[in-house]
């Protein structure tokens, strides 16, 4: 239920403020990085911090963009020595690839190296497991920010981006991993919430006032918890349009008021929203007037959405690095990762309460037990002294094993 959503500190009556924030109160840099591709180049938005320790490239979720790793960025960086470098993948936030909408897992199965002369050089994959476009596209970001040999990296990535995150381990693309993080990716899970996806698209707004009005949503309607990541994070799932675009996007999908007829009108409150039939009458007849649009159609992906996620249990059991799986609920977790848990493959927590966002719900809890997991297996040195859940985790103890003594 979206009510269940809600944090108190967003309780109706308070004077909050939902007004966005720049990427440069998190991330110490931004960055667009040009990977040469056989046929062209394609642009990544990237953003990074710290110098020094052990480089975690961080994957965002579907509709997310790499700004969702913002507050966490800031509290892993208190904790242990390290560096960030968080990417909107193809077809997100700021990104700009010519195949932005293909995630098939056919697209582009081979990894791309540059010639001393300029020229492409395509190499074959690793395994026999496909390798995706995003996949290969991390491994190239990260090649052409470090060089090709980078600092050790620890893959960490949150649903989507776990799932990425994984394949790239298991196609050995990053040869100097040495460590995995997913953040609320279970094949069993995900799997059965395929169905109710198009449902949740569906019944969200399709447009918004202004960037302020979109956070009040996110925040309100349960999308995100806390309200100082939505004000950093919403930037880069949402874009300016004018109103005429925004109708031509619109297309001849169902209207907003048939796509929430069974919601909670209480955290779908119109005035949030700009509908396409009325977003140019308003002020004053709306000449030249902008609104907000979702900048990418997740509906369009649905032919992806399985070969994303089969398989990716097995395969998570089956990478050779220490592992950390962060839950938003001990319900989550599927038949081979309980057996696979039992048997200590791998380290693993639950994060409640949070939605499915996790990192932007909890981004401190989230970071106690990244920096544990550093911590634990000498990734990384530690800023600070470590609080009592970092260093139970750091020991070996999880939710998971707490909630059953």
């Amino acid at each position: 239920m979206w009510e269940e959503n809600l944090d108190k500190e967003h309780d109706v009556g308070q004077n909050l403020d939902y007004s966005p924030v720049s990427w440069e109160e998190y991330f110490e840099q931004m960055e667009d990085v040009s990977v040469v591709q056989a046929d062209g180049r394609d642009i990544f938005r990237v953003y990074k911090a710290g110098h020094e320790g052990p480089l975690l490239v961080l994957l965002h979720g579907g509709g997310h963009s790499a700004l969702s790793w913002a507050v966490f960025t800031t509290a892993i960086a208190a904790r242990v020595s390290c560096q960030v470098l968080a990417m909107d993948l193809r077809g997100h936030g700021d990104t700009l690839v010519r195949q932005s909408d293909d995630f098939s897992t056919q697209t582009m199965s081979r990894e791309t190296r540059v010639h001393k002369s300029g020229q492409p050089v395509i190499q074959p994959p690793l395994t026999r497991q496909p390798v995706h476009a995003a996949h290969s596209d991390v491994a190239n970001v990260v090649r052409a920010c470090h060089g090709e040999i980078p600092p050790p990296v620890i893959l960490v990535g949150h649903g989507v981006g776990g799932a990425i995150a994984v394949h790239v381990v298991s196609n050995e693309l990053m040869p100097t991993a040495v460590g995995l993080v997913t953040i609320d990716v279970v094949e069993g899970s995900a799997m059965e919430a395929l169905h109710s996806i198009q449902n949740f698209l569906k019944g969200r707004p399709k447009s918004f006032k202004s960037l302020d009005h979109a956070i009040e949503w996110s925040v309100k309607s349960g999308q995100i918890r806390n309200l100082e990541s939505a004000r950093v994070s919403m930037v880069g799932q949402i874009k300016r349009c004018e109103a005429e675009e925004a109708d031509t996007l619109e297309g001849a999908g169902p209207t907003r008021e048939d796509a929430v007829e069974d919601r909670n009108e209480e955290f779908y409150d119109r005035s949030y929203v700009d509908d396409a039939k009325n977003a140019a009458t308003e002020a004053g007849g709306g000449q030249g007037q902008s609104i907000y649009k979702w900048r990418i159609d997740l509906s369009k992906s649905e032919k992806y959405w399985d070969g994303w996620f089969r398989g990716t249990s097995n395969l998570f059991l089956a990478c050779n690095l220490p592992k950390l799986l962060l839950l938003a609920g001990i319900d989550r977790l599927d038949r081979d990762l309980t057996i696979g848990q039992m048997q200590g493959k791998f380290m693993m927590q639950v994060l409640p309460p949070c939605g499915h966002a996790v990192q932007e719900d909890q981004p401190d809890k989230v970071s106690d037990a990244v920096a544990a997991f550093l911590l634990r297996y000498k990734f990384a040195e530690a800023k600070r002294a470590r609080t009592s859940s970092t260093a139970s985790l750091a020991t070996g103890k999880s939710t998971f094993s707490l909630c059953h003594e």
